[in-house]
């Protein structure tokens, strides 16, 4: 591979990335707070990937450009050192690939829209540069015909090689992100990362955002009021499904959090109250003796999950059960998600557990992904419960029964 050979047109109309999609495509190298290499693929001076990736550099990262087809590498060459000197010390432009050294993250700056073969070719061309544990950004279109093959192929990738996923619903056409890992990442590196910012959450201030989930079903809602006064006109049934648009969209509400700093702080996986705060052994787990502290969510708590630890995924499972009142002891039994992260401090697992309403429990991170402190991962539709098991021995907890929590925020206990 010489320069980028990804052909970005839909029919005759080339796909173009907007800041969002930029900032998505760009966001496993702005979560990096180690010095972190990067190899971005297939842009010009006016591509907003570019300008994202520079925007996301820290002083200790180094950022290597390959340009697009039909681009000059001395054109980018002047672009890059029209930026000033910081950007020239930390960014260098090569003419191909093979002049590139293994980078932590690589970015296609173009969005995949070739065949499946095409597609398989790009990846594997390119993750051949990806260092040990690294991640590799990839973009396709998600309209129907829009592809002829890229699309399935980085869906086959990413069930096989995927750490994480984004639709950017704001972008001409809408595209899909996907993030690839070929190697096994290093736990400890976990340690390093920040939250990744993903638009499963929409902005609606600089504060509050609303989980993805509620905005369908506020617009199902609205669509169901807009249906009856059509059919209806005269009667005021509409009334129902439109004012039930607000509770169902505030029920997804998803605020900023800004997570403790301490890297001895295990913070709540939920928001809620504390259920209980026990020793126990769960041998699905291992032999080892578990702090287990569970979390009450009523339907008017905040109902996004966060990862109480930095870590990584080291398995995901479903068991089947009732839907007990999630404050009742039944609850245990009740139909639970199970996502064990593996830390430099042991095995942890966060449970989420439906309840009475709750019958659908959100999952987003894969196997393989490193989650950081306080990072969204999924929610629980309505009232629910979440348990989170620390290693007894290396824990100290600082929460009792009773006690009021906010995931992200609230330390529900510290390692020792």
């Amino acid at each position: 591979m010489t320069q980028s050979s990804v052909v970005s047109t839909v029919g005759n109309r080339p796909v173009r990335l907007g800041s969002r999609a930029a900032r998505v495509l760009t966001s496993e190298l702005a979560r990096r707070n180690g010095a972190t290499s990067a190899l971005l693929v297939g842009v010009d001076a006016g591509s907003t990937v570019l300008a994202a990736a520079i925007d996301a550099l820290l002083p200790d990262d180094r950022l290597t450009v390959i340009p697009t087809a039909g681009t000059m590498a001395s054109a980018l060459r002047d672009h890059i050192s029209g930026q000033g000197p910081w950007v020239t010390e930390r960014v260098r432009v090569v003419d191909t690939i093979d002049d590139a050294d293994p980078a932590d993250v690589v970015i296609l700056g173009e969005p995949l829209t070739g065949s499946a073969d095409e597609t398989r070719a790009v990846i594997d061309g390119l993750a051949k540069h990806l260092a040990e544990g690294g991640v590799l950004a990839a973009a396709t279109p998600t309209l129907p015909g829009a592809t002829a093959g890229a699309a399935g192929e980085l869906d086959r990738q990413g069930a096989l090689f995927g750490v994480g996923t984004d639709l950017v619903l704001l972008n001409n056409p809408p595209i899909r992100v996907h993030r690839l890992r070929f190697t096994p990442a290093d736990t400890a590196k976990a340690e390093l990362l920040a939250p990744i910012d993903r638009p499963s959450s929409v902005p609606l201030t600089r504060s509050m955002r609303i989980d993805s989930n509620g905005v369908a079903a506020a617009g199902i809602a609205l669509g169901v009021a807009a249906l009856t006064r059509a059919t209806r006109p005269k009667s005021k049934l509409w009334l129902l499904p439109a004012l039930a648009a607000i509770p169902v969209a505030a029920f997804f509400r998803d605020p900023e959090r800004e997570i403790p700093d301490d890297p001895s702080a295990i913070v709540a996986a939920s928001d809620g109250r504390v259920l209980s705060v026990e020793r126990l052994r769960d041998k699905r787990f291992g032999e080892q003796e578990f702090l287990r502290i569970a979390v009450f969510l009523s339907v008017f708590d905040v109902h996004i999950n966060r990862a109480p630890v930095a870590g990584k995924v080291v398995d995901y499972f479903v068991e089947d059960g009732g839907y007990a009142a999630a404050m009742k002891p039944e609850a245990e039994h009740n139909v639970s998600a199970y996502t064990v992260l593996d830390t430099v401090h042991g095995t942890v697992v966060v449970a989420q557990r439906t309840g009475l309403i709750a019958r659908r429990i959100v999952h987003r991170a894969p196997i393989g992904t490193l989650l950081a402190r306080g990072e969204r991962f999924g929610l629980i539709r309505f009232g629910s419960r979440t348990d989170v098991y620390v290693p007894a021995d290396a824990a100290e907890p600082l929460v009792v029964p009773g006690d009021r929590v906010r995931g992200g925020v609230s330390v529900l206990a510290r390692w020792r």
